[in-house]
């Protein structure tokens, strides 16, 4: 249920900026990821196996090298921009925790063929849109962004680009270490004190962003889209997949808790890089666990219940199945969501079953109600019931339901 109800929000924040829908195959070659996504994601995280014909493939732990591969295959037919969603199931090899699971779903929202700050500035304005549906505020929820350019440059003046992955990781897990730990990651990766130093002084220059002209023109166009209340610059943010190429998004609930409820960035060569002529691209992926644990944190999601049906039709003995059967028939008919219960049952079990469920309205047909040709309505949230006649029940339910 509340895996339908963010589904729901990001299908509606999509859909505002028009994106498309898609989706692609849950099993891939192991090849489109091991070159592109990282060693962590591919060595730590993946679930490999080899198939009959020997090759090595894997249940994506993503979808961005899918989406390049697929828009690779077809970019001389698919117009541009290309603006594409798609939520669906991911495997990722990792041990069960609060927010994480072998199996999870995830949003994935992306703009290819726009080599733009303001293209960045529209996915962040996608994102935003959402929390903003379910709810979220700039004081409950940031959207962080650093710029993949320009930490290039930074650790270039500390005279680290030969150890720039190897940076960019130890970035990357600062805020999963503890700070004597990550400093014995740094020296065993290379860093000599007084570049470990400066680093950590870049990290902490949160005025860095406006040295970079990417940066300041990705922060005006958020501001246009009136999104920029949300917005955090962070150089700690790096993301962890090695094919970004510009400006980066990384979402936080505001206490810390919750870090990459959302991720993303722009990545210019991967379409490129698996056979197609270079398309730029920007994109983000969210998955549905850890942005239900954020919105049950803050109190933001709404009463669920498992049964779309606006009524339940009731059963009371065998001989009465057939007309109970016709009865949620014409209500279906006249465009109402109803069930009936499926065999002969005390009529406290069924209200006791329509009420677990979450049906509001229960239609009692007894052989009283049927000798009149009525039927009786029973409305379980105010605890009321009246009597309707069998050809106005739709009409009156249809009525009662839109003064919800």
């Amino acid at each position: 249920m509340r895996r339908n109800w963010l589904y729901s929000n990001m299908r509606v924040a999509a859909q505002q900026f028009g994106y498309q829908e898609y989706d692609g195959p849950f099993i891939e070659t192991l090849d489109l990821y091991a070159a592109k996504s990282g060693e962590e994601l591919i060595k730590e995280q993946s679930f490999v196996f080899t198939d009959r014909g020997g090759d090595q493939v894997t249940l994506r732990p993503e979808l961005t090298p899918s989406l390049a591969r697929m828009v690779a295959t077809r970019q001389a037919q698919l117009p541009k921009p290309i603006r594409w969603w798609s939520f669906g199931p991911f495997w990722r090899y990792e041990r069960p925790q609060k927010g994480r699971a072998r199996e999870f779903y995830q949003w994935n929202v992306d703009l290819l063929g726009v080599d733009s700050p303001a293209a960045d500035a529209e996915l962040a304005a996608v994102g935003v849109t959402f929390f903003r549906l379910v709810g979220l505020t700039p004081g409950e929820i940031r959207l962080k962004f650093n710029n993949r350019r320009l930490m290039d440059a930074e650790i270039a003046a500390l005279g680290l680009s030969d150890l720039k992955m190897q940076v960019f990781r130890l970035i990357d897990r600062r805020e999963k270490m503890g700070a004597e730990a990550w400093e014995k990651y740094a020296s065993e990766l290379g860093l000599a004190p007084a570049q470990f130093d400066a680093l950590r002084g870049v990290l902490n220059n949160r005025d860095l962003w406006q040295k970079s002209d990417e940066v300041r023109a990705f922060v005006e166009a958020a501001e246009a889209l009136g999104v920029g209340d949300f917005l955090e610059f962070d150089p700690s943010v790096i993301r962890g997949l090695d094919y970004y190429t510009g400006n980066i998004l990384e979402a936080w609930d505001c206490d810390g808790e919750f870090r990459s409820i959302l991720g993303g960035g722009r990545y210019d060569n991967l379409v490129g890089d698996v056979g197609g002529d270079r398309v730029p691209g920007v994109g983000f992926a969210m998955g549905d666990m850890v942005m239900g644990l954020v919105a049950e944190k803050f109190n933001k999601v709404p009463a669920l219940r498992p049964s779309p049906s606006d009524v339940l039709v009731t059963t009371f003995d065998k001989a009465g199945i057939p007309e109970s059967l016709r009865l949620s028939a014409e209500l279906r008919a006249g465009g109402l969501k109803a069930e009936w219960y499926p065999e002969p049952a005390k009529l406290d079990r069924q209200l006791k079953y329509a009420d677990a469920t979450g049906v509001r309205f229960v239609a009692i047909m007894g052989p009283d109600e049927a000798a009149r040709g009525q039927v009786t309505l029973k409305d379980l949230t105010n605890r009321t019931q009246f009597a309707s006649d069998r050809n106005l029940v739709v009409a009156e339910l249809k009525q009662r339901l839109a003064s919800i």
